[in-house]
């Protein structure tokens, strides 16, 4: 219960942050204009300024489904008549957690992968990849499902959407002030030119830093929800081995597939990451033989304190992760380890899904 508040109540301050800082980058904006330029550019160039960049994030919002359908190939959607099993157990899944059922979508793809995305939550759609439906047994797909409807629950699809803007507006900004930068190398006089100058390269250096901050503060953002979606999981099946093993084979089954033939846009919506599959695949082999002391394939409570407290001294480890949009495979599983230790030792109540 403790981890599940952790998790919501950090992606809750991450978010915040992402907006504060946006905020205060916007007046630094309009502060550093105003002070190189003397436009007086305050209050009506602030407006103007969050208007503009208020639209952009809509826009990325109203077309960003088209894209991920366009990107992922979708053509059809299953109907009950087409797969009795997968359709009722996302129906049912999605009644659990009180959201409408989402469109559902079978690619073909040899990948062991799926995803969720939508401009809202009723107008969301889950996509499986071929290869998760060969390659897991049935309460492994459950498991997958349940991480993807967990998504749902938590408003991840609106979210990540519209914070993910947030880096992009300063990249834009960024790129516009080297554009300011040349074209003030024209006619005008020294003293407009050096303002000019000034007041652009100041934009450009402070839309740089804010893209880099609020890109890593993203990326830490969709962690986190992998982290809270997997926590859902476990809790809405009642038993978190069964998303365990399927991030054991997901991992395994990314790793033998060229990352360069995966659409990589889409990268941060997959349950992993193809991307970095056959690094997280080796990673997740030697980790797991590491902390399995005593060889069983299973990773008890004493193993899974030693990890624990191992991996909370590993300061190399956080700081590689800094760049990923998912955690590392292992990370997933020790976590989940720990909640299946809680359920065996009756430390959580029965509707603990409801808390998730």
């Amino acid at each position: 219960m403790g981890s599940l508040g952790k998790l919501r109540r950090g992606s809750e301050a991450t978010v915040i942050l992402l907006l504060t800082m946006f905020s205060l980058f916007l007046l630094g904006i309009v502060a550093v204009i105003d002070y190189f330029l003397d436009l007086d550019f305050f209050p009506f160039g602030l407006v103007v300024l969050v208007l503009v960049c208020v639209g952009f994030i809509f826009l990325q919002w109203l077309i960003s489904p088209a894209i991920v359908r366009w990107a992922a190939h979708i053509k059809y959607y299953i109907q009950r008549q087409d797969n009795p099993w997968l359709y009722d157990t996302v129906k049912n899944l999605a009644a659990k957690a009180q959201v409408p059922m989402p469109k559902v979508a079978v690619i073909e793809d040899p990948t062991p992968n799926a995803f969720v995305f939508g401009r809202t939550i009723s107008s969301s759609e889950l996509v499986l990849h071929s290869g998760l439906l060969e390659r897991l047994n049935k309460q492994e797909i459950e498991g997958v499902i349940a991480h993807e409807i967990g998504h749902l629950r938590h408003g991840d699809v609106i979210t990540m959407t519209l914070v993910s803007a947030i880096p992009i507006v300063a990249y834009i900004i960024a790129r516009g002030g080297l554009v300011m930068i040349r074209a003030s190398s024209g006619g005008r006089s020294s003293k407009d030119k050096g303002g000019a100058i000034a007041a652009a390269l100041a934009v450009a250096l402070i839309s740089y830093f804010v893209y880099f901050i609020t890109q890593l503060l993203v990326l830490h953002l969709s962690r986190t929800r992998e982290y809270y979606a997997d926590a859902y999981s476990a809790a809405a099946t009642g038993s978190p081995r069964y998303l365990r093993s399927a991030l054991v084979k997901i991992a395994y089954g990314l790793s033998l597939t060229p990352a360069e033939k995966e659409p990589s846009g889409l990268r941060a919506f997959f349950i992993g990451d193809p991307v970095k599959a056959s690094e997280d695949a080796a990673l997740l082999k030697d980790k797991m033989a590491e902390y399995d002391l005593n060889r069983d394939g299973e990773i008890d409570e004493f193993e899974l304190r030693k990890a624990m407290e191992h991996e909370a001294k590993s300061h190399w480890t956080k700081a590689n992760e800094l760049f990923a949009t998912h955690p590392p495979t292992y990370k997933r599983i020790l976590m989940l380890e720990e909640l299946e230790e809680e359920f065996n030792k009756g430390r959580l109540p029965d509707n603990i899904y409801q808390y998730a």
